[in-house]
This record gives C-alpha cells, structure tokens and sequence, in this order.
C-alpha cells in the first residue's frame, strides 16, 4: 500500500487526468514539487492499477469497462464529495424504514453519516463494513444477505447472494455505480455484484443511487439498471451542469450535494 504521501499524489495526477485525459511528468514535477524519478514511479503504480498508460513524457488516461480501483486507492478518491453526497442520502431516512444499502466506499460514508437520533431502522446490506459501522447504531438492526465473499472488497456475492433479497419489501435502497449514463444507465465494473444489485433494486420500493461526479457518462462492463428504474441520482458539485442537464432531460431526478 502507498505511503499518505504518494496516496496524495495518486488523487492529484488522477484529478489531472479526469480534467485532461492526459498529463505531462514535467508538469506535475513543477506541481506536486518531487522529482521526476517519484513521479515516473507513480505513474507506474497507476499503469498497473489500470488508472492509465504510460507514454513518452507522460500518461494519458484509460478506463477499461471491466475496471475495478484497487480499494485503497477507491477509498481515497473524492473523499469530501462522497461524504457530502453520503450526509444528503442519510438526511433522507426515517424511523422505522427498511433500508437497503449496497457495497462501496460512498456506502460507507452513508453509514458513517446515519443520524444518531433514528430509531427502529433495519438495515439490509452486503457490504461487511457498513454492517460492522452500523451495528454500534442504537437505533439500527443489521441484516447481512449472506453469500460469498468477495476477497478484500467487503462485498457478499453469489452463490447465495440473492436469497435473502427475494424475501423482503424494503422502503428505500441506495445503491452504487460504476458509470451513469443515459442512454445505459447504470452500470458497473463487475457482473457478480451487478446480480446483487439488481435483486436489491427489485426488493425496494425507492431506489436512491449514489454516484460523485468521476461516475458521470462512464459505461461500465454490467448494466444495473436502466435511468427510469431509479427514483433519484445524488452525485455532487464537481458534476457539469451539461451532464446535469443531459440526465435530467432523460427523465432521471437529480440531486446536487
């Protein structure tokens, strides 16, 4: 696992990329003021993250549709938007709901943000860190959907994924992407968790997906589910207006955070 240090860098040179699709290693040397040993260094942890490819001088970015972020480098990424996208999904809770929150690092930042005055809130989830946060909640009941574990990443997956999920009519679910888009929805990078997520969607009555802005007119490998299947998107300010415009105009409901 990278040093703090280097996490910093990593977010910084992907930033770079998102906003360019290309960067120069003498302008994040200027920038990030290391040398072009560390950066170059960087760059190759990045390369073989899959985050972007190397050319002379530099990188450009690439994000194939199977494209997974290792989950330190996920977990570092956007932080200040998932959280605020995380406070407005918990200020939408109410007492005594059936929830349904899905795996991913904007999930964990929803569970970290359940206000501490709900009372008689279940929780159904197949993320093991969301369940591990919310079982210190007073006001919460956990439900784990059982399943396989997907190693390192938290999530519960087929075979025995689903089964819980078939049984219950839950009030809300919020769920996570990879890519929204508005001629394929939503999508997302693996085709396992895309199962889960659909049967999640099926078994809720509202369905809230979280995305930050980095999510915005990506097509991942799985399609989740198409816009009209979700009641509302909250992504957060770092979203163009364009890409606003262009979703709402295809009918989805879209929340600013």
């Amino acid at each position: 696992m990278p040093s703090l240090k280097a996490t910093e860098r990593h977010r910084h040179i992907i930033d770079d990329l998102n906003a360019k699709g290309r960067v120069e290693v003498t302008e994040l040397c200027d920038g990030l003021h290391v040398s072009s040993v560390t950066i170059r260094a960087d760059l190759l942890y990045l390369e073989k993250a899959q985050v972007l490819r190397r050319i002379r001088g530099g990188a450009i970015a690439v994000r194939p549709s199977r494209y997974e972020r290792p989950i330190d480098l996920n977990a570092s990424l956007h932080g200040s938007e998932k959280d605020a996208i995380a406070s407005v999904a918990a200020d939408m809770i109410r007492d005594g709901e059936t929830v349904i929150i899905d795996t991913g690092s904007t999930m964990a930042a929803l569970a970290r943000a359940f206000p501490r005055h709900l009372t008689d809130v279940a929780v159904v989830t197949n993320a093991l860190n969301v369940a591990m946060e919310l079982s210190l909640h007073p006001g919460v009941t956990v439900i784990v959907t059982g399943g396989t574990v997907r190693p390192r990443l938290n999530s519960l997956v087929s075979p025995f994924g689903a089964l819980l999920l078939a049984e219950i009519n839950a009030d809300v679910a919020f769920m996570s992407c990879a890519g929204v888009e508005t001629e394929k929805g939503f999508t997302n990078s693996n085709w396992q968790e895309a199962e889960i997520k659909k049967a999640m969607i099926k078994a809720a009555n509202r369905v809230i997906f979280l995305a930050d802005h980095s999510k915005l007119k990506h097509v991942a490998t799985a399609r989740i589910a198409t816009l009209s299947e979700a009641d509302l998107l909250i992504t957060d300010s770092g979203a163009s207006t364009e890409t606003i415009k262009e979703l709402r105009a295809a009918g989805l409901e879209v929340a600013v955070a």
